[in-house]
């Protein structure tokens, strides 16, 4: 049989009533939340599943949010087939990078709270400093999407650039407020197909989050991490973590770099891989492979408890 890849989304892909569906089915998945609701000191659970939507969505709670959802997916496919999910290689675009670590057994799940949490917290911490956001530009070619935020950086002093090339025809944009506001608007006037700003409320993997580096550094340095059972994609290179030191300067660099998702995608096709598993709502990784390679279709998006369902029973 051949080993899948799996895939966990990042914030940003965060829904109100995430996670509801699998607790009320899968004991499995509602130890995970319970674990997360302990963990954190808060009931996460509850915010998952009934908002507010805002206070969701607030980057400190979404980071964990989007964790203990996906990895509930996850462990309620293993309940159902009785074993662990034995894999190729996993990945996970920017926050989700933490949940494949996770999957692969380098990270323990209470671990990976605690420094999301953490992560999340100074980011926002970040952005209290210097305010940013995030925005996807679709269907303008990249090399015009860099010319533009070059531009701007010469002429205002003020950082925004590319953050995440997730996919032909769609990267995103993050930096200071005032100068995304204005590459978003440049985008727009060169004819791009659809400028959105993103539900993420902080400019995520550019400069403006060197500020924390810092103080996350020693929060990634104090966590106890273990090699991976299988390669874990990096979003910084697009190319396999598979020792401990790696994965520290992965998760520091991170904050500051940009997502290699389509480079980390293709990367996996050329080595061969054709089945891939998205764990996490919103199937969006999924949206985003099938437009790298158009081969790659109908790639199972588990989030709620028919997919686990039905994802068991191809797998049984």
């Amino acid at each position: 049989m051949t080993l899948p890849v799996l895939l966990f989304p990042g914030q940003g892909a965060q829904q109100v009533g995430m996670g509801a569906d699998l607790i009320a089915h899968s004991p499995a998945a509602a130890y995970v939340f319970a674990e997360a609701n302990d963990t954190l000191g808060f009931s996460l659970s509850r915010l998952c599943f009934e908002g507010p939507e805002e206070e969701l969505t607030d980057t400190i709670n979404a980071q964990p949010a989007m964790l203990t959802t996906s990895i509930a997916a996850l462990r309620s496919l293993e309940a159902v087939l009785g074993r662990p999910l034995t894999a190729a290689a996993a990945a996970g675009h920017s926050m989700g990078e933490y949940s494949a670590l996770v999957a692969a057994g380098a990270l323990d799940f209470a671990e990976a709270l605690r420094l999301v949490r953490e992560r999340g917290r100074l980011m926002k911490s970040a952005d209290e400093l210097a305010p940013g956001g995030m925005a996807a530009i679709l269907a303008l070619d990249t090399a015009v999407i860099e010319q533009i935020c070059d531009e701007l950086r010469d002429q205002t002093g003020r950082f925004v650039h590319i953050a995440n090339d997730n996919c032909p025809g769609q990267v995103v944009i993050s930096g200071d407020e005032q100068a995304l506001m204005q590459a978003m608007a440049a985008c727009e006037k060169a004819g791009a197909r659809k400028v959105v700003r993103l539900s993420i409320t902080i400019a995520a993997h550019s400069p403006l989050m060197g500020a924390v580096e810092a103080d996350f550094a020693q929060a990634v340095q104090a966590a106890t991490l273990f090699s991976p059972r299988f390669p874990v994609i990096a979003n910084i290179t697009a190319r396999p973590l598979t020792t401990v030191v790696e994965i520290r300067s992965e998760l520091v660099g991170q904050l500051q770099s940009s997502v290699q998702w389509t480079a980390s995608m293709q990367y996996l096709i050329d080595q061969g891989h054709e089945v891939f598993y998205e764990f996490g709502p919103g199937g969006v990784l999924a949206g985003l492979l099938k437009r790298i390679d158009r081969r790659l279709r109908g790639i199972p998006s588990v989030a709620t408890w028919a997919d686990v369902q039905t994802l068991a029973a191809q797998l049984a």
